[in-house]
């Protein structure tokens, strides 16, 4: 009888270790599993980046100027500003700039004011009050300019035809298509380069690409008077000479590859 009762208690035991020990199995795939997820599991890939630099000479350059004009009334103002306007873009056309190269780029029209003070007695605080007087108008026109060795002889015109200020003369390319596609293709031959000196290194193979992203790079322009200028109507009547200097157009790309 104690050897049947035995038995079974041992039996009993046995199933409820057994059953614990599944319980923890189960609890610790489940464990595992969702750990797992945090983890990457694909393919192992590299990424390398390339440049590629491609210099030009600038075959146009552009600059602004400006033109400010008053009067009594909003009429006055955009009348004595257009007056201005109208005749420097007049000599502009005159001097070889086609029609389609001058444009507005910055248009204003706002009230003047004055401040007044109020009679007062002395020793007392009066306030004063906004009196309008009369209306401004600010223009800006950019100029591009196709024939280089005439941009200096041009800065000369708008200053002598009364332009308030002349800013920002920079010199560029056109159509830079072609040189950015130049610069791309060696930027990626640059990379496709790294990228096998970087898998020998790792004692890997190269298979296939499986990624890409380009960072487009801009001409970096030459500024020929080093930035902005004011030019005003005594300026000097000799030419000033505008060395154009070359620009950069910059392809950057990152290649992603997948190894073996």
């Amino acid at each position: 009888m104690e050897n049947f009762f035995g038995s079974k208690l041992n039996r009993f035991l046995t199933t409820i270790i057994l059953g614990l020990v599944v319980v923890a199995l189960g609890a610790y795939a489940y464990y595992t599993m969702q750990q797992a997820r945090y983890f990457y599991t694909g393919p192992t890939t590299i990424s390398v980046s390339g440049e590629g630099e491609v210099m030009a000479v600038p075959d146009i350059g552009q600059f602004s100027f400006s033109v400010m004009a008053e009067g009594d009334d909003a009429v006055t103002a955009q009348d004595a500003s257009a007056t201005k306007i109208n005749e420097i873009n007049a000599a502009l056309e005159a001097a070889g700039v086609d029609r389609k190269d001058i444009k507005t780029e910055y248009y204003s029209l706002y009230p003047k004011y004055n401040y007044e003070t109020m009679p007062c007695i002395a020793g007392m605080y009066c306030p004063g009050e906004q009196v309008q007087d009369g209306f401004e108008v600010n223009q800006t026109i950019l100029v591009k300019v196709r024939n280089l060795e005439t941009a200096g002889a041009l800065l000369g015109l708008v200053g002598d035809k009364g332009a308030t200020n002349i800013s920002g003369l920079s010199f560029t390319i056109d159509d830079d298509a072609a040189l950015k596609d130049e610069a791309r293709e060696m930027a990626i031959a640059d990379a496709k380069a790294k990228a096998e000196v970087l898998a020998n290194n790792l004692g890997v193979r190269l298979t296939k690409m499986v990624g890409y992203y380009e960072d487009e790079g801009y001409p970096v322009p030459y500024y020929g008077m080093g930035g902005d200028m004011m030019v005003k109507q005594e300026m000097s009547s000799v030419t000033p000479d505008l060395p154009t200097g070359e620009n950069i157009t910059t392809s950057r790309v990152t290649l992603t590859f997948q190894v073996k």
